[in-house]
């Protein structure tokens, strides 16, 4: 009891402070989210997002150059097609050369130790934007029958992108699409063609959300009608998010995902405290832009406010984080 009680006296100097902090950001915490597309000698800014580009291979190992140097252990690669190479069924997605798996070669080629994660969907690569397959309403439906999403029929379009990707020399795969039973289907596949040992990190509770926005006009992806909200989650709906967890668990899940991030920690405080794999959180697009034009009308310091929602993040219970900020918290961490 005050005034013998005193939390203030930890507070006093930096020292100090730093001593007894309990959470703290590393290097090892970040996985860096990266638009790769064809050609040579390409960099094209994504207006809702600054300081992000979509570039070609080349480009891409000298922007990694730097990051590297300064602790970079992991990227996530997302493709960028132009919408004339796009088909109904994605087929861009597992092409032995397509955007991808070129841009993986290239990678480890140069920096073998990098931990390469492609991205495992379709909305990329599809006409439509979505993130399966596409059934047409059924003959003889009313006027207003909607074309759905066939779960099951996308299954082995997104194993077999999987493993084109991993025989390209990808160290682990990140299935985003939320389709039931993906994670057990790549499994399988990744077995059965000798790839045993290679991970498979689950968007396993992956929101329908509003912050995905930006992301969409990165990666050419938004739908060309309807919206996801029949196979990613209802932003409403806390339980499920433990439900999703378990399934992709039992299906072989090496880790376990919630995106986005901040608007759910709660998410990933309840997903780290129930599971027994490390819990990756995705600071998405939505999140970074806002910062990002906050601080450019100076509204908001950008760095502090940055370490404040990267520790809160890590703080609520996640191991990994895939945010774009990646590069600035690297050169921070370094400069203390």
């Amino acid at each position: 009891m005050f005034p013998v009680t005193r939390p203030r006296r930890l507070r006093r100097t930096p020292a100090l402070r730093d001593m007894v902090r309990e959470t703290s950001l590393a290097a090892d915490d970040f996985i860096w989210p990266l638009f790769v597309t064809g050609g040579r000698g390409f960099r094209e800014p994504v207006e809702a997002m600054p300081g992000v580009y979509r570039v070609s291979p080349d480009v891409l190992l000298d922007d990694l150059s730097g990051p590297v140097g300064l602790g970079l252990r992991a990227i996530m690669l997302f493709g960028v097609l132009p919408d004339d190479q796009k088909d109904a069924v994605g087929t861009g997605a597992y092409a032995d050369d397509g955007v991808v798996q070129t841009a993986i070669r290239q990678v480890k080629a140069a920096y073998p130790n990098l931990i390469v994660v492609p991205d495992v969907c379709l909305c990329e690569y599809t006409d439509h934007g979505h993130c399966g397959i596409v059934r047409p309403p059924a003959a003889g439906a009313g006027p207003g029958a909607a074309a759905t999403i066939d779960n099951d029929a996308t299954l082995p379009v997104l194993a077999r992108t999987a493993l084109s990707c991993v025989r390209a020399g990808a160290d682990m795969v990140a299935p985003s699409d939320m389709m039931d039973g993906r994670v057990g289907a790549i499994r399988a596949a990744l077995d059965e063609a000798g790839f045993t040992d290679t991970p498979i990190m689950a968007y396993s509770a992956k929101y329908a959300s509003a912050f995905y926005g930006p992301f969409r006009e990165a990666a050419g992806s938004a739908p060309r009608f309807g919206d996801r909200r029949s196979y990613q989650m209802d932003p409403a709906n806390r339980r499920e998010a433990r439900r999703e967890v378990e399934l992709d668990l039992a299906e072989g899940a090496d880790i376990v995902m919630v995106k986005p991030a901040l608007p759910y920690l709660d998410i990933i405080g309840d997903v780290a405290a129930a599971s027994p794999v490390p819990v990756a959180a995705y600071n998405v697009s939505g999140e970074y832009a806002m910062v990002k034009a906050a601080a450019a009308n100076g509204w908001v310091s950008e760095r502090p406010l940055v370490t404040e929602i990267l520790t809160a993040i890590k703080r609520a219970g996640a191991d990994l984080i895939l945010s774009y900020h990646t590069p600035d918290v690297l050169r921070w961490l370094k400069e203390g």
